[in-house]
């Protein structure tokens, strides 16, 4: 339930652009990331920091696109979205010395060090590819097709990217008797 909540600005996105266009979509994107992070304060008084990153680029993109009125701007989002997200996986590595794939995962499942390394960096080429997909999709194929993917295609990478990091760390996941 929670994936879907987190796509919700996105699906509502989707379905405007079918009705509107773009820039409708963009200000209605605005609105329902507006509207989730009011939902989430108001139902556990605390707001994710990706919610707040997601909140910021949504803004700042959105409004630029309608302002403007260049859809290049909110082409642009997803992957700035995506290029943060593997900068802040490597950043924390590096600068920190910390994986913040495990301290954010490491309460659902135990990992040998090198495994938790191995999923971090598997994440961080994934935003990456993820990134450039988008940019690849958004400027050359049509607005329609780069609307299609941000929802389907996006969505369909992730699971695909989740289900074999799935196979490879099942490996290390004991059963409970």
């Amino acid at each position: 339930m929670k994936f879907l909540f987190d796509l919700f600005p996105v699906i509502l996105f989707f379905a405007a652009y079918k009705f509107s266009g773009i820039f409708v979509a963009t200000g209605v994107a605005i609105v329902a990331t507006f509207a989730q992070i009011g939902w989430v304060w108001f139902r556990h008084r605390k707001v994710d920091t990706m919610l707040w990153v997601s909140l910021v680029l949504i803004t700042v993109f959105g409004g630029a696109t309608l302002l403007l009125q260049d859809k290049t701007f909110i082409q642009w989002k997803p992957t700035v979205l995506y290029w943060l997200f593997a900068t802040i996986l490597a950043g924390s590595v590096m600068f920190k010395k910390k994986n913040l794939m495990k301290s954010l995962l490491s309460e659902q499942m135990q990992l040998p060090d090198p495994a938790w390394a191995t999923m971090n960096v598997s994440w961080i080429g994934f935003f990456i590819f993820m990134g450039i997909a988008n940019l690849a999709v958004a400027f050359n194929f049509s607005e329609d097709t780069w609307v299609n993917f941000k929802l389907f295609g996006g969505m369909g990478l992730m699971l695909a990217f989740v289900l074999v990091q799935g196979m490879l760390l099942s490996k290390y996941i004991e059963e409970k008797e």
